[in-house]
């Protein structure tokens, strides 16, 4: 078993989450390690889909990649761990993340802070041990009475998807796994590794025991065209419409592009994502025109042996697993058959 490979269940824009059943079975039988699940105000929603993930596996690790945690009780995301922790005979890891700023303004939720996460993270410790927690009072807000069942003990992960230097740390000091984001440079891949191990160290942590994953990529040649490129630029583009800013800052990419970008008059008037299901070919190849290809760069592409290659050098790097995402298992399929581990 590929403990050290992962990939993303149900990427981009599904046409029904039933797909996850054949995937997460298939995943299994390729031997891969875990999957993850992101969760997008749709048929996406991350609690059905950890359960269904649980109930059609055996090995898998399941890891939200990730939830929020402000859309919850937190008294209900406990619950959902615990429930997943003995459903999956302690498979399951509780992924949070920080959610897209203009997203949560819309819909009027929260912006979420570091100094929550780790207060929510340190809570949610608490609650699996069995403790009861009254009157809490912190980042994460004030809580009369917090508590699942006091006879408790259980030791459940939790992960981070991470992405400025403040996120990384913090996974680092209070996390178990460390999702990275897509698209990372070589430089700015090690440079986030080295954040998080030292951050760990700091904190008192064996920086071993703190996973982190490159999120990569993951789109050979034996992948249809069309495919590839919604995969590839439908995808950079969309997360260039979500948080450019940041993305190109992380990169130390040239802002004068996203500008450029951002002005085009198709991205300007295009309503969603980019990489959304009526996106046309016409578009994407439109699209295409506007990204400087080593911004698509860090991704494993070609044969599979190339595809190899390059995701073992995320390995080398520091990372200490990947996520080959874009690709479904059976896209997978070709690339973890020539996969030998080093």
């Amino acid at each position: 078993m590929h403990h050290e490979l992962g990939f993303y269940t149900l990427g981009g824009a599904p046409k029904s989450p039933r797909e996850l059943l054949d995937e997460v079975k298939m995943a299994e039988e390729l031997g891969l390690g875990a999957v993850f699940i992101s969760e997008r105000f749709n048929v996406k929603e991350a609690v059905t889909l950890c359960g269904a993930a649980g109930a059609v596996s055996s090995s898998l690790r399941i890891i939200t990649g990730a939830t929020n945690h402000n859309t919850r009780h937190p008294i209900v995301t406990a619950a959902h761990a615990t429930t997943m922790h003995f459903l999956t005979g302690g498979r399951f890891t509780l992924g949070l993340g920080r959610g897209i700023e203009r997203m949560q303004d819309a819909y009027g939720i929260p912006r979420i802070k570091t100094a929550e996460m780790e207060d929510f993270a340190n809570v949610m410790r608490r609650l699996w041990r069995g403790e009861t927690i009254v009157n809490h009072d912190g980042p994460m807000g004030k809580y009369p009475l917090l508590s699942i069942d006091p006879t408790y003990n259980e030791d459940i992960p939790l992960a981070l998807v991470a992405f400025g230097p403040n996120s990384l740390k913090l996974g680092g000091r209070a996390f178990d796994d460390v999702i990275l984001h897509t698209f990372f440079t070589d430089e700015t891949t090690a440079n986030a590794v080295k954040l998080v191990k030292q951050a760990a160290d700091e904190a008192g942590r064996d920086p071993t025991q703190v996973r982190v994953w490159s999120c990569f990529a993951t789109l050979g040649d034996h992948i249809a065209e069309p495919v590839r490129l919604k995969k590839s630029v439908g995808r950079l583009a969309t997360y260039l419409q979500a948080y450019g800013d940041l993305l190109v800052k992380t990169n130390n990419w040239d802002t004068a592009v996203l500008q450029r970008f951002r002005e085009d008059e198709l991205v300007k008037n295009f309503r969603g994502a980019i990489d959304g299901v009526n996106t046309t070919q016409e578009q994407l190849e439109h699209v295409a025109t506007l990204i400087p290809p080593e911004w698509l760069a860090p991704s494993a592409t070609g044969s599979p042996e190339q595809c190899v290659a390059a995701v073992k050098h995320q390995l080398d790097l520091g990372c200490d697993g990947v996520i080959m995402h874009g690709a479904t298992p059976a896209e997978l399929k070709p690339i973890v058959e020539a996969y030998t581990p080093a």
